[in-house]
Parts: C-alpha cells; structure tokens; sequence
C-alpha cells in the first residue's frame, strides 16, 4: 500500500489521514461516489468494473485506472497495491470461495433463494441512503437476471466460444492444408516434422511447452495496459436491434402484447429447433458408438470384433512408432492417392443403428 507521509504518484487523489482507517475513508468515497449517480429507474447498462488478482501488474501497483460514472462528468478513480509479491502469487493457487462452500456444498435451489435475498438486503439498504438507488441498478450491477433470455446475450456467448475454439479450427484448417499439398515445400517439411516426432516422441511434450512460452513471450509486448472494462462490440450491443432490446428490458413475466410476445416465441422456437437438431445428431454418433458392442447388428458387431481382434495382434507384433509413421503417410498421402468417396471405417459407422427411428 502507499505510504500516508506522501500521495500515490499514481493517482491524484490525496492520501488519508493517519488518524483516519484508510481502508474506511476509501471504502466511504467510493460509496458516495456510486451512491450519488443521478440515474433512471428504468436505467440498464451501468458502467460496471470488476477487480481481481488477475487485473494486478508485474510492479508494486494493482492497476490505475478513470472510468465515468454517470452522464454528469464524475469519475470513479480506483488504485489497488500489494504488499508481497509471494502472497499475490499464492493468491492463485487458493479455492475462490471459503472452504465450507466445498466440504458442505449448497444445492442449486437453496443457493438461488440466497442469491434473492441477498439482493433484497442490499436493494434495502440502498433505497434508504441519500439519494435512494433504485432497485433496478441494484438487479443489474448483482447480475440478477443472468438466467433470462437475451437474445444479444446469447449471441455474445456463440461469438466467446467461436473464438475459443478458433485456435482448434487453425489447427485443423493447417493440417487440411498440408493434406491438400497446395504448397509441395511447406507439406513435405510437415511429413519431416511429423516422423522427426514419431521417432523421438520424447521432444513432443518440451515441443509444445516451448511453443506455449514462445507464444507468451512474443504477446507481452502486446499485453493489455490498463484494466477491461464494459465492451459494447463483444457484447453486440452496437448491432442489437430494437426489438431485442425491447425483450430485454421486458419484465418477467412478460408485459408486452400478444401479437408480441407471439413473434419472439416463433423466433425462440426457430433458434431451439436448430439446436434440437445439432443435439439430435450429437447422440446419434453416440448411440451409434455404443451399438459396436451391443450386438443390436450382429453383423456389425461381429466385424467390428474381428477388427479389433487382429488390430489387437498387429499392435501387439508391430512397434508403435512404425504403426503411427505408417498411419500419419496414409493419412497426409497427395489427393492424387486419395478418393473423394468417404472412406470405408467411416461408411461402417454411419450404418450403425441409432435410436433416432424410435422416436415419435
């Protein structure tokens, strides 16, 4: 923490008394700083900011940072500092809640009725301070509706998980590529590197390691400088479109008109019926992968175990590396070599029975 003899040369807020509990004084003008926003009851998107270990630099200070809080010019301006970088270190490795939350868990029903009260204890308490928050501001910056629909909210969440799994689709967009032999020189460093790896498979695990910290050193040049904040373009709020927003808003249970509420239930019943269908289709691979054994085909069954009996006494006579070496050329072998019908493992699967016809 900063010394009470000089302020923080971070900030320009002067620093506390040393008769005073600086923890209280700080804690009391960061209150009244949120307690006098002059906001609307209906008022939804609040500037909000949330701090955590994960926001603390490499050097003494926590982060520094001035973000608006109302319409009328105030700034919030907030500093935190550590004391022990071993402590900030250790921080990482500790539960994030206490530990009865883990030795004696709370059910998901009870853990929602505190959740409400909780937010009525603090929604009380705020509507009697000097001006009165509203209870909406208090729902929102408590993230109470977090289980309504949102349809904006629900295409943030597809575009976070699209950008999670994009480093897994270059992965496999790359390897198609060397498959492809579009560029002869860059596919036949790749077949290189693949058996250099199948005869020392013990430089693959340090290999990805010091890809991983390769990675981490190149993007610290590029590292974030100052804490996130509330981002309108992750969170489609620049292309949401009125309706959308209006169900947003829209109270539960609803208050809007018939005519309405029948239009977003179509568009609600459209955007399900396609992930019925993907989750559909996601358990037919999966029954179709337990029917191997189930002798449901008998026919099926029996070929599949006469496959796995002799892949059983080839895996057995055959070394492993020659077996992967000779499994990745088949695989990464010119189109010239391949046919575009699918293959004859993948034809044996997709004829496994499912119980997709059981269904009514």
């Amino acid at each position: 923490m900063w010394s009470h003899d000089q302020p923080s040369p971070r900030s320009p807020i002067p620093s506390p008394s040393p008769l005073a509990n600086p923890h209280r004084q700080r804690c009391r003008s960061v209150f009244k700083l949120l307690v006098q926003r002059e906001i609307s009851p209906k008022t939804k998107f609040v500037p909000r900011k949330r701090l955590g270990v994960n926001r603390c630099g490499a050097d003494s200070s926590c982060g520094t940072s001035s973000q608006p809080v109302s319409e009328l010019g105030h700034n919030l301006i907030s500093w935190l500092s550590r004391g022990n970088a071993v402590n900030m270190f250790q921080m990482y490795t500790l539960p994030l809640l206490p530990k009865m939350h883990y030795t004696q868990p709370l059910g998901v029903h009870l853990i929602e009725r505190l959740r409400y009260q909780t937010l009525n204890a603090v929604a009380a308490r705020l509507s009697r301070a000097e001006p009165p928050l509203g209870r909406e501001v208090v729902e929102y910056m408590l993230d109470h509706d977090f289980h309504v629909w949102s349809m904006r909210r629900s295409k943030a969440n597809f575009f976070r998980l699209v950008n999670v799994v994009s480093s897994l689709v270059w992965v496999a967009r790359l390897v198609e590529a060397m498959r492809s032999w579009t560029k002869p020189v860059c596919s036949t460093v790749f077949v290189a590197v693949f058996l250099f790896m199948v005869l020392f498979p013990e430089l693959i695990l340090p290999s990805l390691f010091l890809y991983a910290a390769a990675v981490g050193v190149w993007r610290f040049r590029k590292r974030p400088r100052h804490p996130p904040h509330m981002d309108a373009r992750i969170s489609h709020a620049e292309t949401v479109f009125p309706d959308e927003l209006d169900e947003e808003f829209d109270t539960f249970p609803t208050s809007r008109g018939f005519e309405v509420v029948r239009m977003r239930y179509d568009r609600v019943r459209s955007i399900a019926g396609r992930i019925q269908t993907v989750v559909g289709d996601m358990a037919s691979q999966g029954e179709r992968a337990q029917a191997l054994l189930s002798w449901r085909d008998p026919r099926a069954t029996f070929i599949f175990l006469v496959f796995y009996l002799v892949s059983a006494v080839g895996f057995y006579v055959v070394p492993v590396k020659l077996t992967v070496a000779v499994a990745g050329l088949y695989y990464l072998r010119p189109p010239r070599f391949r046919r575009r019908l699918p293959s004859r493992g993948l034809s044996f699967f997709r004829r496994l029975p499912s119980r997709a016809d059981s269904l009514l």
